[in-house]
């Protein structure tokens, strides 16, 4: 379901199952970075590794569909490229647009692997 408010949909944001996925090991992703997530069915997620953290959310800003894995991290914050919508991405929280959150994904860290609860 589109979260209110929503301009466009994501045909990308994966169907919420419960189900752990493995994704790549933690030095994938360097900290600091975010990388875009392919899943089973072209379906995608964005993964940033921040202080030691990984943060996983859906890839596609509401605005207009840009991937957010591309976008400029800031600290907790990813701005994407396309029009500067900013979102903290341990929230999913839209900080120029409340009403505009992304969808966030529970990340867990086991023997160096990378999971996301999809």
């Amino acid at each position: 379901m589109q979260p209110p408010g929503r301009r466009f949909g994501n045909p990308k944001t994966p169907a919420r199952e419960g189900k752990l996925v493995t994704v790549g090991r933690v030095e994938d992703v360097p900290e600091g970075r975010g990388a875009t997530v392919e899943l089973h069915g072209g379906k995608e997620l964005a993964l940033y590794h921040i202080d030691g953290r990984f943060h996983a959310v859906e890839n596609f800003c509401p605005h207009k569909g840009a991937p957010l894995a591309d976008g400029r991290l800031t600290g907790h914050t990813v701005e994407c490229d396309w029009h500067g919508w900013r979102f903290d991405v341990r929230s999913g929280a839209c900080l120029n647009r409340p009403s505009e959150p992304v969808e966030t994904y529970e990340v867990v860290i086991e023997d160096g692997w990378i999971k996301i609860r999809v």
